[in-house]
């Protein structure tokens, strides 16, 4: 018999092998060192296989674990005050930004952290201003980390509609300097759990001969640039005053666009600007919820993948979003493509999960070791329990309709088991590394402080959510 750390039984399994979701049952998952060693037959299992851990899910369905591409986990604090405005950033977000304090902010992503593993997340795309407390909390509860570092070196100020903005190369130069050695504290740290990223916040907010800088550190650092990229008409606006091109014209121009860069939103980009960042190698990360509701708007993710591109799903931040959960993004993009093609079958099921698992780990370079159940991957998985009210009835034949469910009825508490590396990091909704009541405890103490700061200037911007108040309508 051969010994081995980890036995995987369950009724069905989803690797995302070959070009659909690579279904598989009759078979047990075999775990060593934290990776998949094979798929055998069940009696061969139990003929040839013993192991220190036995995971019977007789009525689950096994997945690869979910990819949150793009995530500000810092802004979690903020959570449903910034939404049903027009002017989200100045009208929504702002008085309770800048009323916001570190330590309020930190107590906001670690429950942001908690609430998307909960929901099947394994994968954190986190990317803030500072980050070394993201990857300790990443480290301390056992999922894995492919984390930004925010580079800027327009000036922090507010600016008025059509104002250029203002570069400082010192601080430019200093957020280099500190992504660097964000880098090099934390790269293949916690196991290999954590990668670490560049993170420009956009080509309107850098200036370009830093931004190639950028591109040549990550090169030689073998990572990738994780960047809005036209993320809107503000940016295009920008860059057009400044330099004479639309944003992904510029980027061609520069030769930035190439595999190194992982391009956030592409929302105010047409198809034909979609696809040819595609055709360039240039992985997308796509925030339907997010987008949805601070823009009204649907981003190209569909051009883009009809060239080829690869497209991850992300959360984006709470104060637009509302939530960190990769299920709700797995069907708001399959529902707002086909509510803007007049198509219902433009988004299939499976291609969403596609985008949350194998094709997401493609965008953003980590295919070599997650986003499929494949032999010599990490053993990174969740279990769906299928007894769920909304998951059920299970067919099989004529056709199953396990996927159809998770994207279209799941919420998130269907997901029983979460596993990184081997380890079994969430179980039946709780997280098995840390007591989670202690940072639900904890960022309970906070939003009373922050709206009484925030207070003056939310009366006097006066957006709409003032009205809401007004009319007693929130």
């Amino acid at each position: 018999m051969k010994k081995v750390d980890m036995i995987v039984n369950a009724p069905h399994f989803y690797s995302m092998e070959g070009k659909g979701v690579g279904y598989k049952s009759g078979v047990s998952m075999i775990v060593n060192s934290g990776q998949i060693v094979e798929f055998v037959p069940e009696e061969v299992c139990r003929r040839e296989y013993q192991a220190d851990e036995y995971l019977n899910l007789r009525h689950h369905a096994v997945f690869p674990g979910l990819i949150d591409a793009h995530m500000h986990t810092l802004d979690n604090i903020f959570r449903g005050l910034a939404q049903d405005t027009k002017n989200w950033m100045m009208y929504g977000l702002q008085p309770f930004e800048n009323a916001g304090k570190d330590e309020e902010r930190l107590a906001g992503s670690k429950v942001a952290m908690i609430e998307a593993v909960k929901a099947g997340t394994t994968t954190l795309g986190d990317y803030n201003s500072t980050m070394d407390e993201a990857c300790r909390f990443i480290e301390k509860i056992g999922a894995r980390g492919n984390i930004a570092q925010l580079v800027r070196s327009a000036k922090y100020k507010i600016y008025h509609p059509g104002e250029l903005y203002e570069f400082d190369s010192a601080q430019g130069e200093e957020s280099i300097k500190r992504n660097v050695e964000l880098f090099d504290r934390w790269h293949n740290k916690a196991d290999g759990r954590i990668r670490i990223l560049f993170g420009p916040q956009g080509a309107d907010f850098i200036e370009a001969e830093q931004l190639l800088k950028i591109q040549r550190i990550a090169k030689e650092r073998h990572t990738r640039i994780h960047m809005h990229v036209q993320q809107g008409d503000r940016e295009t606006y920008q860059i057009e005053k400044r330099y004479g091109k639309r944003p992904a014209a510029l980027l061609e121009k520069m030769g930035l666009l190439d595999e190194t860069l992982i391009a956030v939103h592409l929302t105010d980009c047409d198809d034909n600007e979609a696809k040819m960042i595609a055709a360039h190698g240039v992985g997308m990360v796509v925030n339907p919820a997010s987008i949805g509701i601070i823009d009204g708007l649907v981003c190209p993710s569909v051009p883009f993948q009809e060239a080829g591109g690869n497209c991850a799903l992300g959360s984006d931040q709470a104060p637009g979003n509302n939530c960190h959960n990769i299920i709700h993004e797995m069907k708001n993009v399959c529902m707002f493509n086909k509510i803007k093609y007049g198509n219902p079958e433009i988004m299939p099921a499976w291609r969403a999960v596609r985008m949350a698992t194998i094709e997401g780990a493609r965008a953003i370079g980590i295919d070599d070791i997650v986003g499929s159940l494949e032999p010599g991957k990490q053993a990174d998985f969740i279990a769906v329990d299928l007894d769920c009210p909304s998951m059920l009835p299970v067919y099989t034949h004529p056709m199953r309709n396990i996927v159809p469910n998770f994207v279209y009825s799941a919420r998130g508490c269907e997901v029983a088991l979460s596993v990184v590396h081997g380890e079994i990091i969430m179980k039946d909704q709780k997280l098995t590394r840390i007591d989670e009541r202690e940072y639900i405890e904890d960022i309970k103490r906070y939003p009373d402080g922050i709206g009484k700061r925030a207070e003056p200037e939310f009366r006097k911007i006066h957006g709409t959510n003032a009205h809401f108040m007004e009319e007693n309508k929130l």
